[in-house]
């Protein structure tokens, strides 16, 4: 592991815009609160291991809601707790990309 205090931080766009495409459209923050309450419940979240924290605009608002993944600066995108599921288990618990969600 490196010197980081987390083995992976994650950045959940979270921003609600009167008008136009936004992350917060997609239930962003309900996604990042379901990510959080999973790896919870894995026992994978604090020091050393997973934190998760919403942030405003990232200015990718084409790509619907995202998230990147620290410090690999890997870009995601998520529809549904479903593809927050794989992303735990493939890149946060198995270290692989998760190559059908990423943002190039």
């Amino acid at each position: 592991m490196s010197d980081s205090h987390y083995s992976y931080h994650i950045f959940f766009c979270t921003n609600q815009r009167s008008e136009g495409n936004c992350c917060q459209n997609y239930q962003a923050q309900e996604m990042r609160d379901y990510l959080k309450q999973r790896t919870k419940e894995l026992g994978i979240i604090g020091k050393g291991k997973v934190r998760a924290n919403t942030a405003g605009c990232m200015d990718r608002c084409q790509y619907g809601p995202i998230m990147v993944i620290y410090p690999e600066e890997t870009w995601y995108t998520f529809q549904n707790k479903s593809d927050i599921d794989e992303i735990i288990t493939e890149h946060l618990q198995n270290g692989n990309l998760v190559e059908r969600l990423l943002i190039l």
